[in-house]
């Protein structure tokens, strides 16, 4: 009987401390469904970006018949621009959103941008990741591909005719597995927003100038010539497995 009152005390301070807690995460529920609450779009992971440049994964210097001068003009100014101009414009983006007041078609100019950009920096990385090796494909590419086109051959002449088509101008040429169709098949690409649906990119070419004419001047086929001998077939094996386009 002496003790009842410390056992009310205690059960009174349990149920204050569950109580406050049950108020705490009222109001965190609140103020995650109340917009003046909520924290900044620049800190949600859909508005980050980052203008850090992916490294080379091959030494520029030792490129057959393609200057290191270019790569690395290409890969500073032409995809390192991209990168950092995507930072921008997800950060301009955070920011308009929050601006009630702008019109909607100026905030879809942000969005092109951002499709833009973001094409870019993906196909540029790609496209750098399979250069750097000898040109010459493997037995399981040249098969898996031989499969899908008729013959090695077949692929390659389609691949080359596209890119010639290309020259002069601006684009990309991309080998891609469809995940929809599960078609391996070549994509002519005029720039870096109007993609083929559901593809993954399997062997990637920069069709614009800026990657050969610093080399080359307006000889596009003998730049189409010197893709051929430094494709990195090990990236494009590992693609294809990857993609799904070599499972039996």
């Amino acid at each position: 009987m002496t003790h009842e009152p410390n056992v009310a005390r205690r059960n009174f301070v349990a149920m204050a401390v569950a109580g406050a807690g049950s108020l705490a995460l009222s109001t965190t529920a609140m103020a995650a469904t109340d917009p003046s609450k909520e924290t900044t779009m620049s800190s949600a992971p859909a508005f980050q970006g980052s203008d850090t440049l992916k490294p080379l994964p091959f030494d520029p210097a030792k490129l057959s018949n393609l200057s290191e001068r270019l790569i690395r003009s290409h890969w500073e100014n032409n995809y390192g621009g991209s990168v950092k101009a995507l930072a921008v414009v997800k950060k301009r983006l955070a920011d308009a959103l929050a601006d009630k007041d702008l019109p909607p078609y100026v905030y879809n100019d942000l969005k092109r941008e951002q499709l833009l950009r973001t094409g870019s920096v993906v196909l540029h990385e790609d496209y750098f990741d399979n250069l750097g090796g000898n040109g010459r494909a493997g037995t399981p590419e040249r098969q898996a591909i031989a499969q899908a086109f008729g013959s090695f051959d077949v692929w390659e002449t389609e691949f080359r005719r596209i890119a010639a088509g290309l020259g002069g101008g601006s684009g990309w040429v991309v080998l891609g597995f469809n995940q929809h169709t599960r078609q391996l098949e070549n994509y002519w690409m005029a720039d870096h927003a109007h993609g083929p649906a559901a593809t993954t990119p399997i062997l990637v070419m920069d069709m614009y100038e800026h990657a050969y004419q610093m080399d080359f001047g307006a000889a596009a086929a003998k730049y189409i010539d010197a893709f051929f001998q430094n494709i990195q077939w090990e990236k494009v094996a590992d693609r294809l497995a990857a993609s799904g386009a070599t499972r039996s």
